[in-house]
């Protein structure tokens, strides 16, 4: 294929039909599409359905009916963001994706600190992956955000509220992802031997503050225990975003390797299945020990309570399964290929259902018992004798669909302009 080189890297003059035609990119469509008709939906419930207000309650006085309107309109009783239960599936999706992709990005930068010749030599094509996930995540949130209002955020910023943490850590941190991958890339090799150590330090730094941004966000939630009491919750993001991330990396080595490049694969295959085994042991000591620290009404809602078989299934998917699969293959010394792809899409499913559990959970009780008879409902004085629960709607999970139709394009984008799966010495 015919090459342009730009700063330092060589660009591939990919032909229109093979850039927007190939398979991953149709397969991006299709979910893409899926993801769109979400989007269409939300907007219309969100915006635009007519709601009882002022004029309605004028015209007929003391109408039970009328009364019921405004209070579905005001609490959001029908609809996909409900106000007793703001924190829903857009949630628990853009956490397990902006997680996993800035873990895959983590691995990539502490594998190279430790001089791991395997990772150095697929690092821009785990790190590209990262990125997608990333952006896959936050075009999620964006549907979580009141999007057609999005001017008031900047015309009167509340400098103290998460998004206006998010919002400079995501300007510097994709910037910085970004120039990673081009110092991958470069054929300046002399820049990058001069500046590789101080920018693989500084990345461990910004992927550590983007954790600890992320569980602030969490702990500013005064009324959700669960989030407050979790002990050292930015070590606890990090530990499960690597188990996710390790699934993921295996996976995808498996599809990108496994096949053109066996010996490399099975070097690739060997460090992270024991980078899987390590981080998942460290995952089961700390939900063994962490609810001995949770408020007791968050515990035994998720122990014992109605979230007691969700729990159970994410430790059997995320933890029993994989490790299980996967010691097999470390013992053996010979990574079975079936085993890692059954033990990495376990790895994904099981810390995907955590992510559902540790958001949906906190939401378990929505406010704090602050008069000491119970936990209320979220914008209601009644008490809440159980845990509130609504279930995603069916534009919410299309459009979580169609975060992964992002993924794959941004993915397959890159891949056809710069060749990133290519092994590359360093």
């Amino acid at each position: 294929m015919k090459k342009f080189e730009l700063l330092g890297i060589e660009i591939n003059k990919v032909p229109l039909t093979q850039l927007l035609f190939n398979k991953t990119m149709l397969l991006a469509y299709v979910l893409l599409a899926i993801g769109v008709y979400g989007i269409y939906d939300v907007i219309v419930e969100r915006y635009f359905i007519d709601a009882a207000n002022a004029f309605d309650a004028g015209m007929h006085p003391g109408s039970v009916h009328v009364a019921e309107a405004m209070k579905e309109a005001i609490f959001g009783n029908g609809g996909e963001v409900k106000r007793e239960e703001p924190w829903t599936i857009y949630i628990a999706n853009y956490m397990y994706m902006i997680y996993s992709g800035s873990g895959i990005i983590f691995l990539v930068a502490l594998a190279e600190l430790f001089n791991v010749e395997i990772i150095k030599k697929t690092a821009a094509g785990f790190m590209t992956l990262g990125l997608a996930i990333v952006f896959g995540g936050l075009f999620t949130i964006a549907l979580d955000l009141n999007i057609l209002h999005m001017q008031w955020m900047f015309l009167t910023p509340n400098l103290g509220a998460g998004m206006w943490l998010m919002l400079p850590l995501y300007s510097v941190y994709i910037p910085f992802v970004v120039f990673e991958i081009y110092l991958l890339l470069t054929k300046k090799h002399d820049l990058v031997k001069k500046i590789a150590f101080g920018i693989l330090i500084l990345s461990v730094i910004i992927d550590i503050i983007e954790y600890y941004i992320q569980a602030k966000l969490f702990n500013m939630n005064t009324a959700r225990h669960l989030w407050t009491t979790y002990p050292n919750l930015t070590l606890y993001f990090i530990i499960s975003a690597f188990v996710a991330s390790s699934g993921i990396m295996i996976l995808y080595s498996m599809i990108t390797y496994k096949k053109n490049f066996p010996v490399e694969f099975k070097q690739l295959s060997s460090f992270l299945v024991k980078i899987a085994l390590a981080c998942i042991i460290l995952l089961a000591a700390y939900e063994a020990t962490a609810f001995l620290f949770i408020d007791k009404d968050w515990a035994n809602v998720i122990l014992f309570g109605r979230f007691k078989y969700d729990f159970y299934i994410y430790m059997f998917f995320a933890i029993a399964v994989p490790f299980s699969l996967l010691l097999l293959s470390y013992i053996k010394e010979n990574s079975s290929p079936f085993f890692m792809a059954v033990a990495s899409i376990s790895i994904i499913i099981g810390t995907y259902i955590g992510r559902l559990i540790f958001v949906y959970g906190g939401n378990a009780y929505p406010m704090s018992d602050r008069f000491g008879t119970g936990f209320e409902k979220y914008g209601e004085y009644s008490i809440a004798k159980s845990f509130i629960f609504t279930p995603p709607s069916i534009n919410e999970i299309f459009v979580i669909v169609g975060s992964v139709g992002v993924v794959f394009m941004v993915y397959a984008i890159l891949e056809n302009f710069l060749d990133v799966s290519k092994i590359r010495e360093h």
